[in-house]
């Protein structure tokens, strides 16, 4: 090793990037030691610090061009010893001074004092708390006040974050990209206005309301006001994801859906009060887009949303496979329980995109209209690479051998499945058309009925679910 010239064994280290390899390395010898120290940037740990700060301390010590942290204490115990506090924290601040993305998850020692250690790390871009449930509202604000990098902010389950003034500044900072706020129970749709003018540097926006408390944050007058009044600029947004909003006319989120012009990808996920109109609208403007996804809520029992029509119909897949000729990924669900009507998605409306639009990627759910018309438009999809059919139950085996035809598909994924059997999937047994097949919880399939069927085969069987 030591004939070796410098920069011939910094590439060798440079191209090892899984941690216990690097780690076995680093114990040949003290010149990979030291190299390996100093090529180190990023730092997963948890459970395994006992004692904590000291751990720390010594980790920091010794990986001085630490830019990336992660500290999870999933399935912690107190019989593990005590977690990181609010001190780790501050040796985290003052000994890594390149200090660019911090993750904490289940952390629940860590306070607002903490954070406030943590804003002093002037380089940080990236923080994300995941279930940190004594941070409030006032140590979030402390930490973006302290960060004037910060472009990324993700909120996971944090309960007791209910003031929302840190998200009003960093409108006004104007720095964030990526924002992501789940399950925070404290924080509404109506709240997001508050970030006024940051919505125009905003790329990615990803909020998820927690289902059981869906319907105790209302909006109140102001924000109603706020939302209609302000100029919401959202030219930047390229991804846009919306869990369990409720979403009205002239209100909150429904305000964004028809100004993203340059978005490439949405997800809507049981979001009560969604209509053909915003979709439409959407696809008008953003002709970029590549991936839609969509899942179906059955409850409609807002009453304030009674008067609208809530329920999409192919009138918006209809619209978005004429304006967004980009379109590559489609997913598709109705939430369980729910059996489609002729009011809602129809196979109609899903050919007219496979017929339109370049799909790559199609994802189907519990849609119960597509069938072995639907298998039989496939034969003609010159792009699409990717099937995913989960409780179709009106595909039949004749449906399936119909995927021998289909021009490029290489990856096949089905799942509770009551209509197809091995005999489906006979066509493809040698031919070594697919790469991946992937069979989940189908009755009438065997595992020894896709041996054969592609390169790699997964199998799973658990017929819990039908009982």
């Amino acid at each position: 090793m030591d004939n070796i010239p410098e920069h011939i064994v910094w590439e060798i280290l440079s191209r090892i990037k899984k941690t216990s390899d690097r780690n076995n390395v680093s114990l040949v010898c003290k010149r990979l030691y030291y190299l390996d120290n100093a090529q180190r940037h990023s730092l997963k740990v948890g459970c395994g610090m006992d004692p904590a700060n000291q751990a720390l301390t010594c980790l920091c010590t010794r990986f001085l061009n630490l830019s990336k942290v992660e500290i999870t204490y999933s399935g912690w115990m107190s019989k593990l010893g005590k977690q990181l506090d609010d001190n780790g924290l501050f040796i985290l601040a003052n000994r890594c001074p390149l200090l660019r993305e911090v993750s904490l998850s289940y952390c629940t020692f860590i306070t607002d004092v903490g954070l406030r250690y943590l804003a002093s790390s002037s380089e940080l871009s990236s923080l994300r708390l995941n279930f940190t449930p004594r941070i409030t509202g006032c140590g979030v604000l402390s930490l973006v006040v302290g960060c004037k990098n910060l472009l990324r902010l993700h909120l996971i389950r944090c309960l007791n974050v209910s003031s929302v003034e840190w998200l009003e500044y960093l409108g006004k900072v104007g720095t964030l990209e990526d924002l992501s706020i789940r399950n925070c129970r404290a924080i509404g749709e109506g709240d997001l206005i508050k970030l006024g003018s940051g919505w125009g540097r905003l790329k990615r926006l990803q909020f998820e309301v927690d289902a059981n408390y869906r319907y105790m944050k209302v909006y109140d007058r102001l924000s109603v006001d706020r939302w209609q009044k302000q100029h919401v600029a959202c030219e930047n947004m390229v991804e846009l994801s919306l869990v369990n909003c409720i979403i009205s006319p002239g209100r909150g989120l429904a305000c964004v859906l028809g100004k993203c012009k340059n978005l490439e990808k949405i997800h809507l996920d049981m979001c009560v009060g969604v209509r053909d109109v915003d979709i439409i609208c959407l696809s008008q403007k953003s002709s970029n887009l590549r991936s839609v996804s969509f899942r179906v809520p059955s409850d409609f029992s807002l009453p304030s949303l009674v008067n609208n029509p809530l329920r999409l119909t192919d009138e918006s897949l209809k619209a978005l496979a004429q304006n967004c000729s980009k379109l590559e990924s489609v997913s598709i669900s109705f939430s369980d329980g729910e059996f489609p009507s002729s009011s809602s998605f129809t196979l109609s409306g899903i050919l007219c995109l496979i017929q339109k639009c370049p799909i790559r990627n199609l994802a189907l759910d519990h849609v119960y209209s597509f069938n072995d018309i639907g298998m039989e438009a496939l034969c003609t999809a010159e792009n699409l690479e990717s099937l995913e059919l989960v409780r179709c139950q009106e595909i039949t085996d004749e449906g399936l051998q119909l995927v021998s035809q289909f021009p490029r598909l290489c990856s096949l994924r089905l799942c509770k499945c009551l209509g197809i059997s091995n005999d489906g999937l006979k066509p493809l047994v040698g031919s070594i058309k697919l790469d991946f097949l992937g069979i989940e919880d189908c009755p009438q399939v065997s595992e020894r009925g896709i041996q054969g069927v592609a390169k790699f085969v997964s199998f799973r069987q658990d017929l819990s679910w039908m009982y």
